[in-house]
């Protein structure tokens, strides 16, 4: 493919040389070649995604019937507008007659019709958009001339449920119009592979270009002059010092883990500002007004700093930022990777980052982040099978766009990657519940949503069933808060707040948990309220925020493990961490690679059992309620658990002795434990509601309004206790049990860490908890939120002054032991 004049003078223009991956793009293009990019950020991916589109459409004949030649597909709207504004540059500049058009939920009524009867030359646009533009009778009309499709920042989403639901997309396009092409850009990735079969169809993987980045990134952990807490989620100890970098900065980019971090850190960062610096702040749960509003003096080059979580860590190109802060540990290499990659944005000067590590565990998290980056050392989770609960919706979505037959869905379906695997008899279940809801529920017309009209050819039943469905297209459910009612007397009391409704989920009869300045005793879940009574437990749980929780990537994990066994490479971290490690070193044992480490101590008047696991919080947490039903049955009488990404504590009244280790830790907890704790803390109804909203058996949205948690849980809730009943086999039920061990237990993970584990642990009782224990047996959570914020802050500082204390404790220990 050629490079025209006016492109040439463009390029010179910037002071830019065309890179050699760029013209094996346009040669892919000319091939009618699909390939999928992968390279670091600044490497010009966009553009090489979009140059041989903007080449061909300049070179197009003038009389030819305008269509739409490329469709590009974003993650999030954001993006599709920063690349819209960064799109239209060129186009303006080198003078072509290009139009270019963005369709996302922002998109108003008016300019979606517009763009169907009149398609764009270029069109961006979201997953959900585009599955719902597939839903209408043109759609074959409207893709017939699509000649590229670009895929952006592949590796964030296509090992998840919405990555299933892109690659259904992406198989109907394919139907429509087998000619066109795919580019996938992406960011480095552990297993390209992978991900070139992710964008290929029917599991052939597509050609690969991987660009090597030979300028590695500037990373340090920020020194403080404070002591860094034993747990927390703040950073507050190091706040002037954060707030000192983005002073002697030009722009920086504050990277947090969640938004209740996000707020915190931009309310410290405001009280430190005696400068009255120009800082931002930006996440998901801000106003569409006030995220473009950011976005807008970001480009602009009028902020300081902006306080941000990931909502901002994909591809948006601000060359002006020249610092990446950190705050918290990253959870994952590649993901750092990816947030280093907004400083600098240029391939050829290094990227700067500062990593804040919260608590002494994130600071060896860091580190080993920092060396595997070094080391070009990468991490990622395998790809597998998609996800059953949006073939109904995909079922449906075909037919609305136009009438089919079984097989020919079918086909589509195997064509996606994640499906190909996808067996007859499962596709026939999923049909026949898409067709009439099943045995138990095929009696009722609400259910009724495609009808057979001549032999194995079936449309949707009615136009009703069209609307509802392309009112709910998407695999994105929102999750809800519980009210908390304090009883008097049967079901009745007073409401004095909300949690989570994932945290109201988890708990069983009899569990007790902080709310409201008491401790209440958990006793049901009535019509989407948690009724609780006054208790007088001693170690109550702690409601937390589950929106935004990163996990700690396996390979992280791993390497942590790796650190703690490596003194040598302990004088890198702050001298807190170092004396930290070296008290542990004395008073217990470090965790190893092939050992889990198990300490058992008295705290508190009572007993407490604690595992160093290094697999996560949601791995942590399955295994913390597994563990503990079986601590049930042995008579140990198990009063409450703390997770952690790196340990999980148990306390109870009861001592857990080495003899006891074997039993109680080991793989069988994966069967009648699971199945027993699966049922009375109602994760099955969780998931069940899940899986209900992406089929299609309930909605979120019903003609112009919103329905509530309320109605969406009572009407799940219903559904589910009818199918259990009366249709024990539904497909539905079955396709739940799978999402709730993959989504909400993360299973795999541990059931990998019981059998690695099998019998290899070192077991340490002690007077005292260990170093290491304090952070977590103290429950610290990365997501606590009690109150406004300063509240949040003033009783972490008190739990602070507790762990000091207690490591006190063990120095005295080891000082007199020496002397005796």
């Amino acid at each position: 493919m050629v490079i025209p004049c006016g492109f040439q003078k463009w390029f010179a223009g910037k002071e830019w040389v065309i890179r050699r991956h760029q013209k094996e793009m346009l040669a892919r293009f000319a091939n009618r070649e699909s390939c999928l990019l992968i390279a670091p950020t600044g490497a010009g991916k966009t553009l090489s995604g979009f140059l041989p589109s903007l080449i061909d459409l300049s070179e197009r004949d003038k009389q030819t019937k305008k269509s739409l030649h490329t469709l590009y597909i974003s993650p999030l709207k954001a993006l599709t507008h920063d690349i819209e504004r960064n799109l239209r540059q060129p186009i303006s500049e080198i003078g072509l007659d290009i139009e270019v058009a963005s369709r996302t939920g922002d998109t108003s009524a008016y300019q979606r019709q517009k763009q169907r009867k009149s398609p764009p030359d270029i069109l961006l646009t979201t997953p959900e958009s585009l599955m719902l533009m597939l839903s209408y009778a043109d759609a074959p009309n409207i893709f017939s001339g699509l000649k590229c499709i670009i895929l952006d920042e592949v590796h964030s989403f296509a090992n998840t449920k919405r990555g299933d639901f892109t690659a259904l997309a992406m198989a109907r396009l394919h139907a429509l119009n087998p000619h066109a092409i795919r580019f996938g850009l992406s960011a480095t990735v552990a297993y390209p592979d992978d991900l070139a079969k992710w964008l290929g169809v029917t599991g052939k993987p597509c050609k690969l270009i991987v660009v090597s980045n030979k300028v590695k990134p500037e990373l340090t952990i920020l020194r403080s002059k404070s002591r860094m807490p034993f747990g927390g989620f703040t950073a507050k100890y190091a706040i002037k010092e954060i707030y000192a970098e983005i002073e002697k900065a030009d722009t920086s980019l504050v990277f947090v883990n969640t938004r209740a971090q996000a707020e915190l850190i931009f309310q410290l960062l405001w009280e430190e500002n005696v400068s009255a610096l120009p800082i931002a702040i930006y996440h998901g749960a801000l106003s569409k007004e006030q995220r473009i509003k950011a976005e807008s003096l970001m480009a602009k080059n009028q902020l300081k700093a902006i306080v941000a979580t990931s909502a901002l860590e994909l591809g948006i190109d601000w060359g002006n930022v020249d610092l990446v802060i950190q705050v918290g540990a990253p959870k994952g290499i590649c993901r750092l990777l990816q947030r280093i990659g907004r400083s600098n944005h240029t391939l050829d000067k290094p990227s700067r980052a500062i990593l804040v590590p919260a608590n002494r565990f994130e600071a060896l998290e860091c580190l080993c982040a920092i060396d595997a980056i070094n080391n070009e050392k990468l991490d990622g989770e395998k790809a597998l099978d998609g996800s059953l609960d949006i073939i109904p919706q995909f079922i449906l979505n075909c037919l609305c766009s136009q009438k089919a037959t079984q097989e020919e869905i079918y086909q589509q379906i195997r064509n996606a990657p994640p499906y190909q695997h996808l067996e007859r008899e499962s596709f026939q279940k999923l049909w026949e519940y898409t067709e009439d809801g099943g045995y138990a529920l095929k009696a009722y017309d609400r259910y009724k949503r495609i009808q057979l009209i001549l032999p194995n050819l079936y449309e949707p039943a009615n136009k009703r069933v069209i609307a509802r469905h392309r009112q709910n297209i998407g695999t994105i459910v929102e999750a809800g808060r519980m009210r908390v009612k304090r009883l008097r007397r049967k079901h009745q009391g007073k409401i004095i707040g909300e949690v989570e409704e994932y945290f109201a989920q988890q708990l069983v009869k009899g569990d007790t948990f902080y709310f409201a300045g008491e401790v209440l005793q958990f006793e049901c879940i009535k019509d989407l309220i948690v009724e609780a009574r006054s208790g007088k437990a001693k170690e109550p749980k702690i409601p937390s925020y589950v929106g935004g929780q990163m996990p700690l990537s396996t390979d992280l994990g791993e390497a942590v493990r790796h650190l703690l066994n490596t003194p040598e490479q302990w004088q890198r971290l702050p001298a807190t961490v170092r004396e930290w490690l070296a008290l542990q070193q004395a008073y217990s044992v470090l965790p190893c690679s092939n050992k889990v480490l198990i300490e058992q101590f008295s705290y508190r008047q009572a007993e407490y059992t604690l595992y160093y696991t290094f697999e996560g919080r949601k791995a942590n947490q399955t295994l913390g309620m597994l563990i503990t039903k079986r601590m049930e049955k042995m008579g140990l009488k198990p009063l409450s658990f703390s997770v952690t990404d790196y340990g999980l504590s148990i306390a109870s009244i009861q001592p857990v002795l080495h003899k006891h280790i074997a039993k109680v830790f080991a793989p069988d907890i994966l069967g009648d434990e699971l199945e027993n704790w699966m049922l009375e803390a109602a994760m099955l109804k969780r998931a069940f509601r899940q899986v209900a909203i992406v089929s299609g058996l309930i909605e979120q949205q019903y003609h112009s309004s919103k329905k509530t948690i309320k109605q969406v849980t009572f009407s799940s809730d219903l559904l589910y206790d009818t199918l259990k009943k009366y249709d024990p086999d539904h497909v539905l039920l079955k396709v739940t049990r799978q999402e709730a061990e993959r989504e909400l237990l993360d299973l795999t993970r541990t059931a990998n860490l019981l059998i690695r584990f099998e019998r290899a642990y070192t077991f340490k009782s002690l007077s005292k908890p260990s170093p290491l224990a304090i952070p977590i047996v103290l429950g610290v959570r990365s997501e606590r939120i009690s109150g406004n914020g300063q509240q949040a802050l003033l009783e972490q500082a008190n739990l602070y002054k507790e762990a000091e204390d207690m490591m006190q404790d063990i120095r005295q220990l080891l000082e007199n032991s020496e002397v005796q």
